[in-house]
């Protein structure tokens, strides 16, 4: 079944095909986010009870789903990394990391500054907001671990640890608004059978949902070409690479 997967063990065979995507991801994220955010931060109608200032759900909401998308990716590529001794799963790890970190730091500030006017508060200790604050502790800890350690595969192995373990989290982050009496309001888009939102406000919103997501597959992609130049820097095709990178910059 993981056949599939061996060629792409090799940094060279990833970094490759990772270069194949990066170009498409890249246009598809910069269309798809431009397109959400102009319509919905200039085009979509008022809410009728937040004015205006709902509009920052077509940054926050993106930003947080992709904050608990990115840590289940990393998680995965954890489990990889301990179980098949893939090393690029072991540098996806930390590929993931700065950028799920971006993303959760961006959901909880957008959501401080939404909450401000909504309740009163930038910040109250609400079941969602200390749980997504939680996830951004976890990827500063599993990055600290990554780099902490002399042997680099070790520091991998106790990164990808600390991800198996936290990614607990992302389940309680998304359920603590039934489980327990939140500040925070329920699904608004996931109810496709009858949405929280009109059409004129929830298609700018799936517009900058889908944007995000070809946003951070890019941001990780670039990344993870980079780690694993860094580390198979020894090896003629990497060596060859960075020259050819750095013809084309001089030019």
């Amino acid at each position: 079944m993981w056949k599939w997967l061996h060629p792409y063990a090799k940094g060279e065979a990833t970094f490759r095909l990772l270069g194949a995507w990066l170009p498409w991801l890249s246009g598809l994220a910069l269309i798809l986010v431009s397109v959400g955010l102009v319509w919905g931060l200039f085009y979509a109608p008022p809410d009728y009870q937040q004015g205006d200032s709902y509009r920052i759900i077509f940054i926050h909401v993106p930003a947080a789903m992709f904050s608990m998308g990115a840590y289940t990716g990393m998680a995965i590529a954890a489990l990889i990394a301990l179980v098949w001794q893939i090393r690029t799963a072991e540098w996806a790890i930390a590929a993931i990391a700065p950028v799920g970190a971006v993303l959760t730091f961006v959901a909880l500030f957008t959501g401080a500054v939404w909450g401000k006017p909504m309740w009163g508060t930038w910040w109250e200790w609400d079941a969602r907001l200390t749980s997504e604050l939680i996830l951004l502790f976890l990827y500063i800890g599993v990055l600290a671990l990554y780099y902490a350690f002399n042997d680099a595969r070790t520091g991998a192995k106790a990164a990808a640890i600390l991800s198996l373990v936290g990614v607990v989290n992302v389940p309680i982050i998304h359920f603590s608004v039934y489980w327990w009496n939140s500040l925070h309001q329920g699904a608004t888009i996931t109810k496709f059978s009858k949405p929280s939102m009109p059409p004129e406000m929830l298609i700018p919103l799936l517009i900058s949902i889908a944007g995000f997501l070809f946003l951070t597959a890019a941001l990780i992609t670039q990344r993870l070409r980079n780690e694993i130049l860094k580390q198979e820097l020894h090896r003629p095709w990497a060596m060859q690479q960075l020259g050819v990178e750095a013809n084309n910059g001089v030019q």
